[in-house]
């Protein structure tokens, strides 16, 4: 009987395969993933040493164990390998360890939206920074928000089931992930990374563009209500310590979401000194005279 070729071998262990990567509870590798999966376990599946990475993971893709996911970067394409029901939200996490899901990614995560979003953000936190403790003044702010909000140019893109996704690489403040946790969802097979309720909000009123608008915020403090701690929100707020006066905007959507006056009564705390913005380039305002914010007319 003529000896069987590496690849058919392969073959034949794909059930073994199957039911050591199914114990793993992992559904998206790396190459180095399945390089050290092939090295612990070639003896016991009976592979030859002249087997490569490349041609045991070409036959598991050929035989559907595992699919090919070649994500575009700026810099450069990142492979990952998926096994069974992998979460497009799972693959943006996993480009850069130490990212989470944040923003809209997280409002849909959460289900404070009805819409699906189209794009994904994640966010990967600077290193620390200190200084600058220079007082703002007013035309600094007006100036700040009178021109576009910087966006980020670092966006990645693949292919998973052939439907398109696009993904917002942030590298947001350093906040030492205050508020980030492991989740599982209706939309995350796994656990994934993610900002909680408390953050989500804070996150979402700094960046707007990055989450819909500021009708998808406002909505998402609507859907949130009852479902989260004010306080330990505006705890949060407190320890991230922007520079801009963010609490402002977090009281108008408090009190345009129709939070109790007793809700409202806690940002009390928080001075305020400063006339602020929903968001940047707002073309027709209206003014809060309890919040001082300018927001966009009609909201």
């Amino acid at each position: 009987m003529p000896r069987l070729s590496r690849f058919l071998i392969i073959q034949n262990m794909i059930p073994k395969i199957v039911n050591y990567l199914t114990e793993l509870n992992q559904n998206i590798f790396s190459l180095s993933d399945l390089q050290w999966i092939l090295s612990e376990n070639r003896t016991d599946w009976t592979i030859p040493k002249i087997t490569t990475a490349n041609e045991f993971i070409g036959v598991l893709i050929d035989k559907g164990v595992l699919e090919e996911v070649i994500i575009k970067t700026p810099q450069r394409n990142i492979t990952k390998y998926t096994f069974e029901e992998a979460s497009p939200y799972a693959i943006a996490v996993s480009l850069r360890q130490g990212s989470y899901l944040s923003h809209y990614s997280a409002i849909f995560t959460h289900q404070l939206t009805e819409n699906v979003p189209k794009t994904i953000y994640t966010n990967l936190e600077q290193s620390p920074k200190y200084g600058n403790d220079e007082e703002m003044e007013q035309k600094d702010i007006d100036l700040a928000f009178s021109r576009p909000m910087r966006l980020t140019n670092q966006i990645a893109t693949f292919k998973l089931k052939e439907k398109e996704y696009k993904v917002y690489l942030l590298n947001g403040k350093n906040q030492k992930q205050i508020g980030v946790e492991k989740i599982e969802s209706f939309n995350l097979p796994f656990p994934v990374a993610v900002t909680n309720v408390e953050r989500t909000l804070i996150d979402i009123v700094v960046r707007p563009i990055y989450s819909g608008g500021v009708e998808e915020v406002l909505q998402a403090f609507r859907e949130a209500k009852g479902t989260y701690s004010v306080n330990r929100l505006l705890s949060y707020l407190k320890k991230m310590d922007f520079k801009y006066p963010y609490h402002q905007l977090i009281g108008f959507y408090l009190e345009k979401a129709d939070y109790e006056e007793n809700v409202l009564n806690l940002l009390n705390k928080f001075e305020i000194n400063y006339n602020f913005y929903l968001s940047y380039q707002i073309s027709e305002k209206d003014f809060s005279e309890r919040w001082r914010v300018f927001y966009p007319k009609g909201l």
